[in-house]
């Protein structure tokens, strides 16, 4: 039986977003004390009764202040950090939240003598057209230099009962008579599961992964965009349309949709989608991936219609004659 590392003090960045509440659970199990950093503690109260009482404390911390993140990392062990945005908003900019900000829980981190974990994304490259895979390139290598033992996950697009993937499309699905195809629907993705890229940040908390490496995580399976959409349509059981459109329609819709309380597109995501999201060869090869950490990744087939569900007519039953 494993010992418990009750006196670990796990400090997170961003743990009340999709990924952080499976991590923080998947922590919260392995019994290590865990200290959630977000800008709006109080909105993070749904994350208590993840653990036992006193385990789960959250704490106000905010990546483009450095002093806050300085505090959340007093006499914390490990620094994780998930914080990264889809879209910008006021003084939430890619190069603030993505770049300086990862730079700043690295600093803080190295001077507070914790271990280095820091989530970026498949994609990220310093030459991207997309200022998304950019500044997470650049969050990489600013992380790497102030922690050159870091441990960095590139994760594929995360499916789960509240993804912003396969929700999305389903809910546009139902009120849509047409599904967009980006750019022919051709770009590859490989859907990870979001308990999986909990795990295996969870090992690599427990020293069960390299430093100083890039893991990349992927599913099981390899499918393009129009796949998906179809997929999407299958678990749902709607008819719709799929409807391809060349980037640079997509690019000029986007201009006007950005602008929306939540983007349904922006030009930034047409840029990335311009590029496949699958895992490379060489992280195979190198033992880079979820199965070199010994997690075998879940199916979407598994998955995925336990939550779609809802998305169909009758709901999870079925209609006479179906």
């Amino acid at each position: 039986m494993t010992e418990i590392p009750t006196e670990t003090l796990v400090t997170v960045f961003g743990g009340s977003g999709f990924l952080g509440r499976h991590l923080i659970r998947a922590l919260a199990r392995q019994g290590y004390r865990i200290r959630n950093a977000v800008r709006r503690p109080d909105l993070a109260f749904h994350l208590q009764p993840l653990g036992r009482v006193g385990q789960i404390h959250s704490v106000q911390a905010n990546l483009r202040y450095p002093a806050s993140v300085e505090r959340a990392l007093e006499g914390a062990d490990v620094a994780i950090n998930l914080v990264g945005i889809l879209y910008e908003r006021g003084k939430q900019r890619f190069e603030a939240v993505q770049a300086q900000g990862a730079a700043s829980v690295a600093r803080a981190a190295s001077a507070a003598g914790a271990r280095m974990i820091h989530v970026s994304a498949l994609g990220a490259a310093p030459n991207s057209p997309a200022l998304y895979a950019h500044t997470k390139a650049a969050g990489e290598q600013a992380v790497l230099a102030a922690a050159p033992e870091a441990t960095i996950f590139r994760p594929s697009i995360l499916f789960g009962p509240e993804d912003d993937f396969f929700n999305r499309f389903a809910a546009m699905a139902r009120m849509s008579p047409m599904l967009p195809l980006v750019g022919g629907g051709a770009t590859k993705f490989q859907p990870v599961f979001v308990g999986d890229v909990a795990q295996a940040i969870a090992k690599a908390v427990s020293g069960r992964a390299k430093g100083g490496t890039i893991y990349e995580l992927g599913g099981p399976e390899v499918r393009s965009f129009r796949e998906l959409m179809e997929y999407v349509l299958a678990v749902t059981e709607r008819k719709r349309l799929l409807m391809p459109l060349p980037f640079g329609l997509a690019k000029l819709q986007a201009f006007f949709l950005q602008f929306m309380p939540t983007p349904l597109l922006t030009p930034d995501q047409v840029e990335l989608l311009r590029a496949d999201n699958v895992v490379s060869e060489a992280a195979v090869s190198e033992g880079r991936t979820l199965r070199a950490l010994g997690i075998e990744p879940a199916a979407m087939e598994a998955i995925v219609p336990g939550y779609l569900w809802r998305f169909r007519k009758t709901g999870q039953f079925r209609a006479q004659g179906a």
